[in-house]
């Protein structure tokens, strides 16, 4: 009987070892589910990290982040230049940056959204933001960074055609085909060494809503997401659908691995997404104003390109 009781045990022992990590990896699989559902956050400012812009909300003024530092104009600043007998030809395009308007019949909503967000932000993508820099390697976190803004490919391709720039579409295939074959799969951005290549400006289906004369309609702060609108969340969703590292969607439920590559194109925008976010609240009297001001502001440069 004890000989029989003892091997029942050790019997159950591989068992419950096997529940046990099941249930560990349910654990992993919420967290990167949650990840997933929050991959959509690296595409709310279309148009990549070469250039963000965010408006403060001094009227007139203009905070220009871009990616080596961030520059903020005043109007006084503008004019001592021209007083000054500049040339005046770095605000020679301020017009397009002056401070757009957006209809914000939901501003209530969205104030409690936006409060909601800024507390997530600090609380859970900040110390996750931190601990990538630190774990990961510089070196290693831009080869993944070019590998997955390579891979957007169909989305510059998709939209460049709906909008009949089929230049640009030949374009963006060759920077694609450079990239991918010299740049060891996207690893090196050999197309920066192109000018014309480095500076293409990049395509999402907001843009070409925009350019087919769909408006923005109400803008919305989406949860986790941030600032949008009616016209570019359901581009959002578009692009989101078209990005191969999404694609795993299409078989959710069915393969666990498929919710890694959202997650890491995730984690790998944090660093940048917060940098943005923190240039567009900082000082300022109002954040939500400063948020949606320069949200505004930023596609309607973006639709012109």
């Amino acid at each position: 009987m004890k000989l029989h009781y003892v091997m029942n045990r050790l019997e159950g022992l591989p068992i419950r070892a096997d529940v046990e990590l099941a249930t560990c990896w349910k654990g992993w699989s919420r967290l990167l589910v949650l990840l997933v559902g929050l991959g959509m956050m690296t595409q709310c400012t279309s148009g990549g990290f070469k250039k963000q812009l965010v408006a403060a909300e001094l009227p007139g003024a203009v905070v220009q982040v871009k990616e080596r530092g961030v520059k903020t104009v005043l109007p006084t600043e503008v004019s001592a230049e021209a007083s000054e007998g500049g040339s005046g030809d770095e605000y020679d395009d301020l017009d397009e940056y002056a401070v757009e308007q957006i209809a914000d019949p939901l501003e209530g909503f969205n104030r409690g959204v936006f409060w909601v967000n800024d507390k997530l932000y600090s609380v859970l993508f900040r110390p996750l933001s931190k601990g990538y820099e630190t774990v990961v390697p510089k070196r290693l976190r831009n080869g993944v960074f070019n590998v997955l803004e390579n891979v957007k490919y169909p989305v510059n391709l998709v939209n460049s055609l709906l909008t009949g720039k089929v230049d640009r579409a030949g374009l963006h295939t060759g920077k694609f085909l450079l990239n991918t074959v010299a740049g060891v799969g996207g690893l090196v951005r050999v197309s920066d060494r192109f000018p014309k290549l480095a500076e293409l400006p990049e395509e999402d289906t907001g843009k070409t809503l925009a350019k087919w004369g769909v408006g923005h309609g109400p803008y919305v702060v989406m949860p986790f997401l941030g600032p949008s609108s009616f016209r570019d969340g359901f581009g959002l969703l578009c692009d989101y659908a078209m990005t191969p590292t999404n694609w795993g969607i299409y078989w959710w439920g069915q393969y666990d691995w498929t919710a890694i590559p959202p997650a890491v194109n995730t984690v790998r925008m944090l660093p940048m997404q917060l940098a943005i976010y923190d240039e567009a609240v900082r000082d300022a009297i109002d954040p939500y104003i400063a948020v949606r001001s320069g949200y505004a502001q930023f596609r309607k440069n973006a639709v012109t390109k």
